[in-house]
């Protein structure tokens, strides 16, 4: 792999670093106190054309390759995790099986102006007994004429308050295997149930769903019955990737106020980033962020050419999200006391961080998979 950014990749950093430092840092803590979806900062991002950098230019996207999209999502994270995780569900998750399964009315209607971040996709696979477990999902979806009736309930569905359209997984046919539908806002027998009060992420809402007998026309059943698996596991190394970049991002975010306040606060007549204690703290957050991101764009580079990169992804997203959250954690013992007060923002970047630890695969699930591809 080369490691030298090519000229459209530092392009991308650098502008989504100006528009962290001049419009998401400012807002950060107005976000995540206000609980709010940040509704500006997302519309901005998609007149940018952030939701698109994935998707071919022939169907309103810019057709960049992943490390782009890493690059400028890790800027975006560094700023807000809740505006980073909201962006990433936009850009993937949320509209990614439109393009590969939705026919022309879906594409028109929703996914170009999901691009432009005039509609908001989720994606509703959890349940309040299935997470890891794929298998355990029991949502249904019965034939019917002319569509189908689906019946479950759906747990940490990410934006779900203000989503237009559900990409949904139910078991469907005789085998009862994993189908995809696409569920619009408005059918009949859809619910946003309760938020979910979180410790981090505040401003990205998350909520329970209903599905009470909801008709889904024929239209709307995107993959082929019991083909929602396979194209499930298409996706998997690219949120896995993707996670990564956000966590590197918060890791950064943290690593930032940590230097800042070493080289501002005075203990003992001189600054605290004069005392050994802390220089190798510091020291050891930015190697561990130095390591995830080069973990992260080479497995993105890996997918980005169609190399195998189930165990690369599954590594980076473990390594990333286990060393971010570790930075966070040094970051508030640099600042002591102040990294336990909420005026400053070390706080948020250790609440939210977590989040990275959850999305994509839990580090256990991870360890699973890496150990299993090893003795393959």
């Amino acid at each position: 792999m080369d490691f030298e950014l090519s000229q459209e990749q530092q392009t991308v950093r650098d502008t989504f670093s100006r528009f962290c430092d001049e419009r998401i840092a400012p807002q950060a803590e107005a976000i995540d106190e206000a609980h709010e979806f940040p509704w500006q900062l997302f519309r901005e991002l998609g007149d940018m054309g952030f939701f698109g950098m994935r998707y071919p230019e022939t169907d309103g996207g810019s057709g960049m390759d992943l490390n782009s999209f890493c690059l400028a999502l890790t800027q975006v994270a560094r700023g807000s995790m809740s505006l980073a995780g909201a962006v990433a569900m936009q850009s993937l998750m949320g509209t990614k099986f439109l393009h590969m399964l939705g026919n022309d009315d879906i594409r028109k209607r929703l996914f170009e102006p999901a691009l432009r971040g005039e509609k908001v996709g989720a994606i509703c696979m959890t349940e309040p007994n299935a997470g890891s477990d794929l298998g355990g999902i029991a949502t249904t979806a019965v034939k019917v004429t002319g569509g189908y009736r689906i019946n479950g309930q759906k747990m940490w569905v990410t934006s779900a308050p203000v989503a237009d359209f559900f990409t949904v997984f139910a078991k469907a046919g005789e085998e009862s295997k994993l189908t995809i539908f696409l569920v619009e806002r408005n059918f009949e027998g859809l619910a946003v149930g309760r938020a979910i009060e979180k410790m981090g992420v505040r401003a990205l809402p998350t909520s329970e769903l209903a599905l009470n007998d909801c008709f889904v026309p024929d239209t709307h059943c995107l993959s082929a019955v019991g083909e929602g698996e396979k194209h499930l596991r298409k996706l998997l190394a690219e949120i896995r990737i993707i996670t990564g970049a956000m966590a590197v991002g918060g890791g950064r975010g943290a690593l930032e106020e940590a230097i800042r306040y070493a080289g501002e606060r005075k203990q003992f007549g001189k600054y605290i980033n004069r005392f050994q204690a802390i220089q190798h703290k510091l020291a050891e957050m930015a190697t561990d962020l130095e390591a995830a991101e080069q973990l992260v764009h080479y497995a993105a580079w890996l997918k980005q050419n169609d190399k195998p990169c189930h165990q690369q992804s599954a590594m980076a997203k473990l390594f990333a999200s286990e060393a971010a959250a570790d930075v966070c954690d040094k970051a508030a013992r640099v600042l002591a006391s102040y990294g336990f007060a909420m005026e400053y923002p070390v706080q948020r970047h250790l609440r939210d961080i977590r989040f990275t630890l959850i999305g994509g695969g839990t580090s256990e699930i991870l360890k699973l998979i890496i150990a299993k591809e090893l003795s393959t």
